[in-house]
């Protein structure tokens, strides 16, 4: 059984007869998964360090992503005269066959990029969407519909690919909840998401949603509307027998050892324990877990720390982790 065969059954609840992988940033030969991503239009010529396409910098001081600066709509009177990136450039897409080809029985992921809500902060500035969100609703929808439009366009032509899954990276949650209310979620976005998640069903592809923080508040519409893996990188502002017992069966989780705690400060000991409860969870409903690993030495993960995570999901060599516990 192929790798991409190990995931699909563990999204569909079949059974897989392993835990399957996936790897984010090295060591990737012992991933389950591979990922693309679109390419920048080669017109795009950028002015200044960082500068996107979207017209914010990324600024960073250390090894991390960053924070965007310089948002291009924080004046609202700039909205009705901005344009955002053409997704429909050939060049976006041009090499993602080639990339598919090259990882041949794997589950191919293509990751659209930061997405939604949070790309709409980095254009008009987290604080101003929030307020157009609750005091000015079309403004808002105005700087929504642009970013959401541009995904839809990527998202038709990566469906047109040989990929298995679009993968979007939409934060919505503090250590507490949402950062807005369930119903202005429900109002505002969900609405966009089913229209989105609608578009890649139909092409016959999968939905994987990444999103940090306690989003538990949305995790049950995310399933209604299709979500098909929920990635979660600190299950345990929600706790991971509290996620199996309210929606374990309902959708597929990939989950990290928590990204916070265990798995920057934890024992060998806690972390095996961490794997175990993981698999114990989420994984026992004849499927409904993926391991995600990540090295996240900028935030304080050892390279012990980082080995022993392998070690625990069993993950030493290409198509080799732990078995998955009985239905």
């Amino acid at each position: 059984m192929d790798s991409r065969e190990v995931v699909l059954r563990a999204i569909e609840f079949r059974s897989p007869p392993r835990l399957p992988m996936n790897y984010g940033n090295r060591d990737l030969e012992c991933s389950d998964t591979t990922t693309v991503g679109a390419a920048a239009d080669p017109s795009f010529r950028a002015t200044r360090p960082g500068l996107t396409e979207w017209g914010y910098s990324w600024e960073t001081l250390n090894d991390t992503m960053g924070q965007p600066r310089d948002h291009p709509l924080a004046d609202p009177d700039r909205i009705d005269a901005y344009r955002p990136p053409d997704p429909s450039v050939p060049e976006r897409t041009a090499h993602i066959a080639a990339q598919v080809a090259a990882n041949p029985g794997r589950f191919v992921k293509a990751n659209i990029g930061i997405t939604g809500f949070n790309q709409a902060t980095f254009l008009r500035g987290y604080e101003p969407l929030l307020d157009d969100l609750l005091t000015d609703p079309g403004r808002a929808a105005r700087v929504l519909d642009m970013v959401f439009g541009f995904e839809n366009g990527l998202i038709d032509r990566f469906c047109s690919l040989p990929i298995d899954a679009l993968q979007f990276y939409d934060d919505w949650g503090t250590q507490q909840g949402l950062m807005v209310s369930p119903a202005l979620w429900r109002r505002v976005f969900q609405p966009r998401y089913a229209e989105q998640f609608e578009r890649i069903h139909r092409a016959g592809k999968k939905v994987w949603f990444h999103s940090c923080g306690n989003v538990r508040a949305i995790i049950g519409d995310l399933i209604d509307i299709g979500a098909d893996v929920l990635e979660l990188l600190q299950p345990d502002v929600m706790g991971i027998e509290r996620l199996a017992s309210e929606f374990g069966g309902k959708i597929c989780f990939c989950c990290s050892i928590d990204h916070q705690g265990v798995a920057l400060s934890g024992a060998r000991s806690e972390i095996t324990a961490y794997a175990d409860r993981l698999c114990a969870g989420l994984g026992r409903f004849g499927g409904g877990l993926i391991a995600c690993i990540e090295d996240y030495s900028p935030l304080g993960m050892t390279e012990d720390a980082y080995q022993q995570i392998r070690q625990a999901f069993g993950s030493t060599a290409p198509g080799v982790s732990r078995p998955m516990p009985p239905a």
